[in-house]
């Protein structure tokens, strides 16, 4: 008579994806950094809402999974994309990577931006994108630097945003 079978969890295994995106910063146009609005006399220039914040999140999540770019998924050829939030991009790239039976274990993010000074808002950037991504908002970690005077983030006239993201494939018993 043979035993029962039981289960042996498997050491988990872990994917880690890295995120970047730059955009313009032109009068006229609201600034979006996290899906949230900030006051601010310049905004992002790109044919979404440019979020350079959610762009970056895309991109580490894409990756990630080996599945390329926020540009191939969401070409700015399409029109269907004019003005859209970038919301849209990340509750995607989440689907995916939950479709290849991974989670997002934690995010790190760097927004560099000269101004406005983005620590009044980075509760509100932080809950916005722990919303997104279904994880404790202790799991998101959002930085923000400056250029120091220096070059065209520095000049006011560019916004960049990196992203670091940790994924674990869901554990799954296997029996023996």
């Amino acid at each position: 008579m043979n035993p029962p079978p039981f289960a042996v969890l498997e050491p988990p295994e872990f994917r880690v994806g890295i995120g970047y995106d730059c955009h313009r910063l032109v009068p006229d146009r609201p600034l979006m950094l996290g899906g949230v609005e900030i006051e601010s006399d310049k905004g992002l220039l790109g044919h979404s809402d440019a979020d350079v914040v959610l762009h970056a999140i895309t991109d580490a999540l894409l990756g990630a999974v080996g599945q390329g770019d926020i540009g191939e998924l969401f070409p700015p050829s399409d029109p269907q994309w004019k003005d859209a939030p970038s919301s849209v991009f990340v509750r995607h790239a989440v689907e995916l990577v939950q479709g290849y039976g991974w989670r997002v274990v934690n995010l790190d993010i760097v927004v560099v931006i000269e101004r406005p000074r983005i620590l009044p808002h980075r509760e509100s950037i932080r809950e916005n994108i722990r919303k997104l991504l279904g994880i404790d908002v202790g799991a998101v970690g959002l930085k923000a630097k400056t250029g120091e005077g220096i070059g065209p983030v520095g000049k006011g006239k560019l916004a960049e945003s990196h992203a670091v993201v940790l994924l674990m494939r869901r554990e799954k018993p296997k029996l023996m």
